[in-house]
């Protein structure tokens, strides 16, 4: 033996079944973080290692992160946006979206630097941290929101093909004339585009990862061409020029032609029976003149776009706000530009939001990061910075360059259908054009890549059963499956044929997850959970609290219904992975959220004991079991569970005789056997098996100890012993008597079923009575055990009898009236019988203990003495005796079967077969001891 292996000789066994300390440290050390192909696919081949993970912080995830934040919105709507809103409101849009992005990337690098980040991104990270049923929730929204996103960017290409480039290519005729027609062809050549791209992602996704650089590249010149365009355009140009009649923007009309004679013929027309022509009262009443679109910085146009110009669909769009400038009046428009959509600060932000989308690029890329807890954070919040800093200054530049009619017509239609970002940039307005053309290109492209990988991540996971088909590979290691379905879902969103219309849906998806991600940041900072240790050390939970609530106002601001829908899809997907049983444990935040909530309640329980109004049975269930560690009573748990419309605490525990270090298989059989049938009864609750030596001690130390704290049980339910006639060993009904002084001793209700075999089934509806025999001592909880029943849909149908008892010399007919006002008050309804008994039939015991309480209660009114000081009166020695407990049952049989002619009284089954039909029949007799 080496000496390696003398030192750790004490070690040999357990080195068995566990690893040695270098094997667990190498393990680590080489984790890898890709998404491996589904076990399901033997085709499937590994993900390349070539080289390893050797990405830095600018190519891996700043440059990633500026591709996907840049995108349409910036070259399409920014203006518009900036024109509608004014200078102060749009700047605020942006800021708002800005700061969203921001705090959400101060969360999202605390849970990145958090351990290893899986490919995944958002996904992995909200799933790790709130659980399966949140994340399988959040992955799914973010999913259909980076696929809606291809959608976007999609009909973003198409548009600035056919609105700015080439608008010749209008299938069904002159769009400017009716936006329907400009929107079906957005779908047509939309649907053609996808087809094209979705071939691309399908055959080489080489390709695609090639093309983003050279979309990359276009999106920073484009950039850069505004920019340069603006200071070189300081104080103006002559290329856009606008014809204005009165305040309102005019469209298709030649500058050329921008005079008021020229108009005659648009804006008048001849009747047939005069001569006289009609002309349009705005028109007669107003000039027509010719302004520059684009007047530089030095022209301080900056102060007329100041203000907010909102309209509703069908306004003209005007320099003025006075209700004659902007109302239609339901007269023809002519040639007069009209606004499209109603619009106001919060659809704004709807539309703008996804312009700032795209932050999760790095982390997405984690499993090619040389460092990602490095290079995340630092990389994507350089990112939101260098694009906020963009945004931010655009929303100043272009409010003091360009001027306010122009800025607000969407579509360019004063200047001839172009593309007004264009018309500043230099050199050439065709650099924006092509380079915005080919970068949303490029987005889409990578949308169409990480979306499926998405699904299919979701899918192997296996929250989310009928993902599963999707989580197989091709032989190529591709989502095959996973693209198919991208596609379906693209295709719906191109069919909107609108950018308004998909760019409020995006957000609602995009911000649910942003939401997520701090809301699972706050919850790991305030928990404290011990690992929670992120590198990444400026965070505070009041940050991502400030984010969360940032998130949820954006949603609610920019389209409520929209929210309550991508709400209500995640609370959907949320139930489903919960009802089908996530039975994933990644020791996530809410799990420590519900521990820490549970120490919270315990402590506030053990503050004092519950008032009578809350009182309902906690059950304890004192299950005996057969040779092969099975319950013997199957029915007992169906009784609990008929009982559990008090939603109190239910723990099942049971007893093995024996010495723990030989049977703990034995324990560990049984309380799963205890598990299964809990679940087939659908009992709620919780399962315990003890192992001692004695078996009367071991139900004696369940009952005092079960629970903790105010949680504990106060009502035990004990299988009657059916052989204690017949059975010579006497420790059978010994262990039961002890049972039942024990369970008095700990001052809790006693229920001990009868005949527990003819007992109904859940799926049984009974019909008949519950008939109650109610004994001076008994007190009020005879009458809360029927309430409960007739709560489950099996007693539902069932009526309520009370027999009280009463002696000779008490007016019978009184007391059953006072019992009668007594139920009315406790709101139970039931016939009540009162049975009238010699002192010979009232046993001794009851007899005593009526006495014994009417003489404490004489003592406690003399010395007045308080609750808790009366507590300990009532001692051990008033249990009843063995001898008395038939004679009581024999006397209620009798007085019972007078009354009713019904036998109430069952024996056990010889053949242990619970009879055919026992749906009218009386099924159980409950003594209760108090």
């Amino acid at each position: 033996m080496s000496g390696y292996e003398t030192n750790l000789f004490l070690y040999s066994e357990e080195m068995e079944d566990r690893p040695r300390i270098s094997t667990h440290i190498s393990s680590l050390a080489n984790y890898s973080s890709t998404i491996p192909p589904a076990t399901t696919d033997p085709d499937a081949k590994p993900p390349e290692t070539k080289g390893g993970a050797s990405m830095g912080t600018l190519v891996g995830v700043y440059l990633p992160c500026i591709q996907n934040i840049f995108g349409v919105i910036l070259f399409i709507r920014l203006t518009w946006v900036v024109g509608t809103a004014g200078a102060v409101q749009g700047f605020l849009i942006v800021l708002c979206c800005c700061c969203v992005t921001m705090l959400t990337a101060i969360s999202m690098s605390a849970i990145a630097t958090n351990g290893v980040v899986p490919a995944g991104g958002s996904y992995f990270m909200i799933s790790r941290s709130l659980g399966p049923e949140f994340g399988g929730a959040v992955g799914m929204l973010f999913y259909t929101g980076t696929t809606l996103a291809a959608a976007m960017y999609i009909i973003g290409a198409v548009e600035i093909v056919l609105t700015y480039m080439a608008p010749s290519l209008s299938i069904f005729g002159d769009f400017t004339k009716d936006v329907e027609i400009m929107y079906n062809n957005f779908r047509v050549y939309g649907t053609a585009l996808l087809i094209v791209m979705g071939t691309i992602v399908f055959v080489g996704v080489k390709f695609v990862n090639k093309f983003a650089g050279v979309a990359l590249a276009c999106v920073i010149l484009s950039i850069l061409a505004v920019y340069v365009g603006i200071f070189v355009n300081f104080y103006g140009n002559e290329k856009l020029k606008m014809c204005v009649l009165g305040t309102r923007l005019l469209k298709d009309i030649p500058i050329s032609n921008c005079t008021k004679s020229q108009l005659y013929n648009i804006f008048c027309n001849t009747n047939a029976t005069s001569s006289v022509a009609v002309c349009d009262p705005y028109f007669e009443n107003h000039d027509v003149a010719i302004r520059n679109g684009i007047q530089g910085l030095a022209s301080g146009v900056f102060f007329d776009n100041i203000g907010d110009y909102f309209l509703s669909e069908g306004q003209f769009i005007a320099s003025s706000k006075e209700p004659e400038e902007i109302q239609t009046l339901d007269r023809p428009t002519y040639n007069q530009v009209i606004a499209d959509a109603t619009t106001s600060f919060t659809i704004l932000i709807g539309i703008f939001f996804p312009s700032v989308t795209g932050i999760m690029a790095g982390s997405n890329r984690s499993g090619d990061l040389a460092d990602a807890q490095k290079s995340i954070p630092i990389g994507t919040i350089c990112a939101i910075l260098t694009t906020s800093t963009v945004y931010l200054s655009s929303v100043l530049l272009f409010a003091g360059t360009v001027d306010n009619l122009l800025l607000r017509d969407k579509f360019g239609q004063s200047i001839g259908g172009r593309l007004v970002v264009a018309n500043m940039a230099w050199p050439n307005e065709w650099v924006i054009l092509i380079g915005s053309f080919l970068s949303t290109l490029g987005a889409g492209l990578q949308s169409l890549t990480g979306a499926p990988r998405l699904l299919q991540a979701i899918a192997k996971d296996g929250i989310i059963p009928f993902l599963a088909p999707f989580a197989v590979s091709s032989s190529r290691g591709e989502p095959t499956r996973a693209l198919l379905l991208t596609l379906s879902i693209c295709q719906c969103g191109i069919l909107l044929g609108n950018v308004d219309y998909l760019a409020p849906l995006l957000s609602m998806f995009f911000l649910m997850c942003y939401g997520f991600v701090n809301l699972a940041c706050a919850l790991q900072t305030i928990l404290r959970t011990p690992n929670w240790r992120p590198r990444f050390k400026y965070y505070h939970w009041s940050l991502s609290f400030t984010g969360l609530a940032l998130c949820i106002a954006v949603m609610f601001m920019s389209s409520w219904y929209y929210a309550l829908v991508a709400m209500g899809m995640a609370g959907l997907i949320y139930k489903y992975i919960e009802y089908r049983g996530a039975e994933k444990e990644w020791g996530d935040g809410i799990s420590g959220l519900a521990l820490s909530a549970a120490r919270y309640s315990l402590l506030r329980l053990e503050e004092g004991p519950p008032h009578i109004k809350n009182w309902r049975p906690q059950i304890l269930i004192l299950c005996k079991l057969t040779e092969d560690y099975l319950p013997k009573y199957r029915k007992i748990f169906t009784f609990a569970s008929q009982l559990k419309a008090g939603k109190g605490l239910t723990v099942t525990v049971s007893v093995i005789p024996g010495d723990f270090c030989q049977c703990s298989g034995e324990a560990l059989a049984a309380k799963q056997n205890l598990r299964k049938l809990m679940d087939e009864e659908r009992v709620k609750g919780f399962v315990d098996v003890l192992v001692a030596a004695d078996i009367s001690d071991g139900i004696s130390y369940l009952i005092q100890t079960t629970g903790l704290g105010g949680l504990k049980p106060n009502t035990v339910i004990l299988g009657w012993p059916y052989s204690w006639r017949n059975s010579e060993n006497e420790r059978t009904w010994h262990t039961f008597l002890k049972s039942v002084r024990n369970v008095a001793a700990a001052r809790m209700a006693l229920l001990v079923p009868k005949g527990i075999n003819f007992f109904p089934n859940s799926t049984i509806k009974m019909t008949g009575n519950i008939d109650i025999w109610w004994i001076v001592h008994d007190g009020g909880l005879l009458m809360l055990l029927p309430f409960l029943l007739k709560q489950h849909r099996t007693w539902k149908n069932c009526k309520l009898r009370i027999f009280t008892v009463a002696q000779l010399e008490d007016n019978s007919i009184q007391m059953k009236k006072d019992l009668q006002t007594f139920l009315y008050h406790l709101r139970i309804e039931a016939e009540v019988e009162v049975v009238e008994m010699t002192d010979n039939d009232i046993s001794a015991y009851t007899y005593e203990r009526t006495l014994m309480m009417e003489q404490r209660n004489q003592m406690l009114k003399e010395l007045r003495l308080n609750k808790k000081e009366s507590m300990g009166m009532i001692g051990y020695n008033e249990i009843p005796s063995e001898e008395n407990m038939p004679l009581v049952q024999a006397i209620v049989d009798q007085h019972h079967d007078m009354k009713t002619a019904t036998k109430v009284r069952f024996q056990e089954p010889s053949n242990g077969k619970q009879p055919a039909n026992n749906k009218d029949a009386p099924a159980v007799i409950i003594f209760v001891s108090l």
